[in-house]
């Protein structure tokens, strides 16, 4: 039986990567929006922990990668706190495209070229189209659209050192980082869960938001990028704010108005100007791909949640 090309493991991971936000979404009028955020965290731990046991490897990790990983684990988790309450507050694919103006804004440190430049240029007046006319009406959601991207750039900058770290591999390490994340989240959501522990239906769905989310999309692209150059992955990715809006449109019923249409546009045509490798025909491989929040990985480090 001959396997699908790696496209459609991208497309498959892309869908479900927002698929999972859209169904939170719909759960918020059953379990309180942190309480959604406490079980997509807990489950896809308790996934990463069956299938890989990562606690296997942490006592023979020396004190730099443990503190690495606790960090990692502290981000994701004030991260997802931040992206739940935003969707429930902005349309799915406006925080989307807000979550990747930090990314090509590291780009553009990381690689000073005029390519990167123009990809900046491109992404800030998008992002200002999608959130202008929403700071007089709904200033807590754009705030934490923006917190949630800033600690998505800092969760980039972790998973980069983290796929440098040759004490830590790619999924043991992710799991162990979803066991911390947890732990860091349950102060912080754990409590906004509890009036929902005698709904079953609630606390199914949302272990299928978290399964859906984190899981599914991760092992999508651990497959999709054994075989695709890494510029292909990079073009790629910079359709992920559209899938977002489709998703919103479909799932949410949230249609997007001209403007903010014009927005997602210019934030993928930055996202594909995006200069990620030098070489087009490198591969994204094993821990050195960066995978994004819910498991998609775009070039450039490790991540995965």
């Amino acid at each position: 039986m001959r396997r699908p090309p790696p496209h459609v493991y991208f497309v498959f991971s892309a869908i479900f990567h927002y698929l999972g936000p859209a169904f939170a979404v719909l759960l918020f009028v059953r379990v309180d929006v942190l309480g959604v955020a406490w079980l997509r965290i807990a489950s896809a731990a308790l996934v990463f922990a069956l299938w890989r046991r990562p606690w296997r490897i942490w006592r023979g990790l020396a004190r730099d990668a443990r503190v690495l990983l606790v960090q990692w684990g502290a981000v994701l988790a004030v991260m997802n706190c931040c992206f739940y309450v935003a969707i429930d507050r902005l349309p799915l694919g406006t925080v989307a495209a807000i979550e990747f103006l930090p990314v090509i804004a590291l780009a553009a440190l990381g690689a000073r070229t005029r390519r990167n430049a123009a990809a900046l240029a491109l992404a800030v007046p998008g992002v200002y189209l999608l959130t202008g006319v929403r700071f007089d009406g709904e200033p807590l959601g754009v705030a934490l659209a923006f917190a949630n991207a800033g600690l998505f750039a800092l969760y980039i900058v972790l998973a980069h050192r983290i796929a440098r770290h040759p004490a830590i591999t790619g999924i043991e390490g992710l799991g162990l980082a979803m066991l911390i994340a947890a732990v860091a989240v349950t102060p912080i959501a754990g409590w906004a869960v509890v009036p929902a522990v005698t709904d079953p239906t609630a606390i199914l769905a949302g272990i299928g938001v978290g399964v859906s989310s984190s899981v599914i999309p991760y092992v999508a692209d651990q497959l999709a990028m054994r075989e695709l150059p890494r510029a292909t992955y990079a073009l790629m990715v910079s359709l992920l704010p559209a899938t977002a809006t489709v998703i919103g449109m479909i799932v949410l019923a949230q249609l997007p108005s001209g403007g903010e249409l014009a927005g997602v546009a210019l934030v993928i045509a930055g996202v594909a100007l995006n200069e990620h490798d030098p070489d087009p025909e490198t591969r994204v491989v094993g821990s050195e791909a960066k995978p994004l929040r819910g498991g998609r990985s775009a070039p450039g480090a490790a991540k995965a949640a």
